[in-house]
């Protein structure tokens, strides 16, 4: 304290200085909070299909083209109650290759086929290790907790790494 200021001064800016960083913290774990959430949002679109396989159509896609984004060939069912079709569309990445046959689950209605198994349900799940790697520079920044931030850094890191693996290994 400065002698020359008086106390209620001290105490006063000491509130002010508490409450800017209780805004700071509680701005900087609500923009983490939309991040994780835009993280499980973007990967649910794919891995409700995937994980919650009951009724759904499941069966191998064998690649005979690709163009543009995505990749079609023949869909051979294996669960009870799927029909084949002559073709179907599977999104074409870099572990979807001309010639290799894949295990898929087809979206309800549609003609639209994605990888299933563990590889399927890892790759869903890219964008939401993408957030957990973003939202933890946003922890670690913003709200100075870097033991959390290492968690969940670590965790989108190991997500992405094991499910890059998992691609590769089935491709």
């Amino acid at each position: 304290m400065i002698p020359a200021m008086p106390a209620s001064a001290s105490s006063a800016r000491q509130a002010s200085v508490t409450a800017l960083r209780f805004g700071r913290v509680a701005a900087m774990g609500a923009l983490a909070a939309l991040i994780l959430f835009a993280g499980v949002w973007g990967s649910w679109g794919t891995a409700q299909h995937v994980m919650l396989v009951k009724g759904r159509e499941a069966g191998t896609v064998r690649v005979t083209g690709c163009s543009g984004h995505t990749c079609t060939g023949p869909f051979t069912p294996t669960s009870s109650g799927a029909r084949a079709r002559a073709r179907v569309e599977i999104a074409k990445s870099v572990a979807v290759r001309r010639g290799r046959t894949y295990d898929v689950v087809l979206k309800p209605g549609t003609a639209d086929a994605v990888r299933s198994g563990p590889a399927g349900i890892l790759y869903a799940w890219v964008p939401f290790g993408g957030a957990l790697v973003l939202a933890s520079v946003v922890v670690a920044g913003g709200m100075r907790l870097t033991r959390a931030a290492w968690v969940l850094g670590l965790a989108g890191v190991g997500l992405l790494t094991a499910a890059y693996l998992a691609v590769s290994a089935g491709s």
